[in-house]
């Protein structure tokens, strides 16, 4: 599309010596000229044509001078209409007050034309180039936003609160996720299967950022569309059909380590499956620490067919149970140092994670204690921890 160009000058035969000049550009569609006798015509033309781009102006004119007309024009404050002064040669005042009133660039009369095609050249070639940094700045205001929207949306499918007869049932339980981007492939969810089992996972998708979001909501909703069913399958069993459902076309070849958790609220039991997780810590209700034995477990799908095992542990009145992603124990800092899983082991059995009670302040002391690690490091994975305290009436 031609560049809309204003040429603004008194003197009548300054259009035919533009048009003659810049004829070739003309047949070509670059330039389109516009043309205006002083400084009330050019605002006139402004306002009839707002694909302007570029104005060239005489500085001295009848009616309203160049320097009043580019007032006029810095009142509209729009970055991307520039424009270049033109004065009598010598007439240093002027050009120097056009200059910091905004224009862009300035010719002398009598004018050199090749020094104005010139001008005008790489004065359209900064147009162009703003105009395509303004293009990208709004495509990613529109990708923000969009994110923004997504985030909303994942966020409200993980649970916010937790149910009355979660607490009723004798747990104390809460999670959260951190993401290191926007929207992240970090999942947890929890509820009562019946009076007697509470159903409790995390998870983490292998990817990041939007395709690990889309992965993550697929998983967060095929694990509770199976394990809200009654229909008495075991947690094998169902954690097998999850398997199956992620690996079908599974072309972006990503995978989900979770571990699924159903507890006995009556007996303290915990059955559960490890499909490639990190260990979760119990904390003894004597203050004792200890992690999750590793007994097997593949990620899921990565083969539809693998037939999962579950174990079982038992939880005592007052103990805890800790489930967090790799992006805890992972964490750097600026120095290189990793978070690990022996200090988050410390931390609930000899530092200010022994001092909590509930789990909110478990995960709230946590988060505390990673944010301090990484300090001004960037956090390049998500936070993700689920803990509850088993606590039978």
């Amino acid at each position: 599309m031609a560049i809309r160009i204003l040429s603004v000058d008194d003197e009548q035969d300054m259009e035919m010596l533009i048009l003659q000049l810049f004829r070739k550009q003309i047949r070509d569609k670059k330039y389109e000229f516009v043309f205006a006798n002083n400084g009330i015509e050019a605002l006139e033309r402004l306002e009839e044509s707002d694909d302007i781009a570029l104005i060239l102006s005489d500085i001295n004119m009848p009616g309203m001078d160049g320097l009043t007309f580019l007032s006029k024009v810095n009142e509209r404050q729009n970055p991307l209409l520039k424009s270049i002064m033109v004065s009598a040669y010598g007439d240093m005042d002027n050009i120097r007050t056009a200059m910091n009133r905004g224009a862009f660039d300035f010719v002398t009369k009598p004018v050199n034309f090749e020094d104005l095609e010139i001008t005008i050249s790489k004065t359209v070639e900064h147009i162009e180039m703003l105009t395509s940094l303004e293009k990208g700045r709004e495509q990613l205001i529109a990708i923000q936003n969009d994110l923004s929207v997504a985030k909303e949306i994942q966020m409200s499918m993980l649970p916010k609160t937790v149910p009355a007869n979660i607490g009723k049932a004798g747990v104390d339980l809460h999670a959260f996720i951190h993401p290191a981007k926007v929207v992240g492939g970090d999942l947890y969810d929890y509820f009562m299967m019946d009076s007697e089992h509470l159903f409790f996972m995390i998870g983490d998708v292998s990817d990041k950022g939007v395709p690990a979001a889309l992965f993550m909501a697929i998983s967060k909703a095929i694990f509770k569309s199976q394990f809200s069913n009654r229909n008495g399958d075991s947690i094998t069993e169902k954690v097998k059909i999850v398997n199956e459902f992620l690996s079908e076309d599974n072309s972006s070849y990503m995978f989900v380590t979770a571990f699924v958790c159903i507890l006995n609220v009556k007996t303290g039991v915990v059955e559960y499956v490890d499909a490639g997780h990190e260990p979760p810590v119990i904390i003894r209700a004597n203050g004792e620490t200890e992690l999750v034995k590793k007994e097997g477990g593949m990620a899921l799908c990565f083969d539809p067919t693998f037939e999962f095992e579950s174990h079982t542990l038992t939880l005592n009145p007052g103990d805890k149970f800790v489930l967090y992603t790799d992006g805890v124990t992972d964490a750097n800092n600026l120095a290189g140092a990793r978070y690990g899983l022996h200090y988050l082991q410390d931390f609930f059995t000899t530092g200010e994670g022994s001092t909590k009670e509930t789990a909110k302040e478990m995960n709230e002391a946590t988060l505390e204690s990673l944010i301090d690690f990484i300090g001004p490091a960037t956090q390049f994975d998500d936070i993700t921890m689920l803990s509850l305290r088993y606590l039978p009436g």
